[in-house]
């Protein structure tokens, strides 16, 4: 088993991690009858391409001897109604300049064949954009 999630009323959960005992809440969100103080779940969605991408080039960069500490992704979610699902993710990325047109290229391809991509509906917009301004 991965995780617990705990409904706590109000329209929170608990979500526990149960190998490290992390956890995070999620809320609805204030358009969907909620209070909108945490995460929504599909925050957790959004958020989790961001993450599964800088994490599939941390790995990548280290067998690249490449830093990229300090990388930062944006994340924008969009939202469609009936079916109310998420409608398109954008994600901006900010790395480091000093990488090599060879290894970005590297970097890039990582990134957009992450498991959560792949993972993700095919009717779900992904606008992945790079910035190597850091």
């Amino acid at each position: 088993m991965t995780s617990k999630v705990t409904y706590n009323g109000g329209l929170r959960t608990e979500c526990i991690h149960l190998k490290s005992n992390d956890s995070f809440v999620t809320d609805a969100p204030l358009d969907n009858n909620g209070l909108g103080q945490a995460f929504s779940p599909t925050d957790t969605v959004a958020t989790g391409l961001a993450s599964c991408m800088l994490t599939m080039m941390g790995i990548k960069a280290n067998g690249l001897e490449v830093d990229l500490k300090g990388t930062t992704a944006s994340v924008t979610k969009h939202m469609a109604t009936s079916p109310r699902r998420i409608s398109k993710i954008e994600v901006e990325v900010h790395l480091p300049k000093d990488i090599s047109d060879k290894n970005k290229k590297i970097l890039v391809h990582t990134a957009n064949t992450c498991p959560v991509h792949h993972s993700l509906h095919p009717d779900i917009e992904k606008v992945i954009t790079y910035h190597w301004d850091l």
